[in-house]
């Protein structure tokens, strides 16, 4: 079965860090592109960034310099670095994996930036 679980969120004040971690088993991870994204109350699914099989890596204009992402293929860990956090940035936010015609996506983990 495949199964993406992330944590890492939680209540951060704006301007603060956070990272974000999506641990992935029931599929050869290693040669899979792993993308992040998130939800906002009220709004669509926004993409973040994604971090292809050879390491490539994309990002929103929304989160380019200010977030980072990375993987693990020993551990089958995907991870989102975010600096310098803004209010804007609350959202629920999802690890993804796209898998022939299907898109796996997570529960989720609920980032709060406020003070």
């Amino acid at each position: 079965e495949v199964q993406l679980v992330e944590s890492g969120g939680g209540l951060v004040q704006p301007g603060g860090s956070l990272r974000l971690s999506c641990a992935a088993s029931g599929f050869t991870f290693r040669t899979s592109n792993m993308i992040w994204a998130r939800q906002a109350p009220g709004k669509e699914l926004e993409w973040l960034s994604n971090i292809n099989r050879d390491d490539t890596t994309y990002y929103a204009d929304s989160v380019k310099g200010r977030f980072t992402i990375s993987r693990d293929n020993a551990k089958n860990m995907v991870y989102l670095q975010m600096n310098s956090l803004k209010p804007e940035d609350t959202a629920i936010y999802y690890c993804k994996v796209r898998l022939g015609d299907d898109t796996i996506r997570g529960q989720g983990t609920q980032v709060t930036v406020s003070s």
